[in-house]
């Protein structure tokens, strides 16, 4: 399994004051989309998420995202290494994402630039 880039993740209360700073500081031009109640914007390396607390709480709990050229390779590669996929793989706006627990606790998002929606 190749890690191609990560992705830190970020909950913020005003997500075009955030937006407006990570664009400025890393010169991105931010993707926008919802997904479950959660507004979400992509600035560079970054993912800015905005929403009800309780969908904000369950995504704090996800360190980054790790982006992989193939995502079922990626589930394979964990499962030998005794990590839990907890969710998916399932279609997201930006392609393919699993989340998995790794042996030692970590929680990381794993996605693929495959767009299947």
């Amino acid at each position: 399994m190749d890690i191609l880039g990560t992705t830190l993740r970020i909950c913020v209360d005003d997500l075009d004051a955030a937006t407006a700073v990570y664009e400025r500081l890393t010169g991105s031009t931010p993707q926008r989309f919802e997904r479950g109640g959660v507004s979400v914007a992509a600035v560079g390396c970054f993912l800015l998420m905005s929403g009800p607390e309780s969908e904000l709480e369950v995504l704090r709990k996800v360190t980054a995202t790790i982006a992989v050229e193939d995502v079922d390779e990626a589930h394979a590669t964990l499962t030998e290494v005794g990590a839990r996929v907890v969710a998916g793989p399932v279609p997201t706006p930006a392609g393919r994402n699993l989340i998995a627990v790794h042996p030692d606790g970590s929680v990381f998002e794993y996605v693929d630039r495959k767009a299947t929606l």
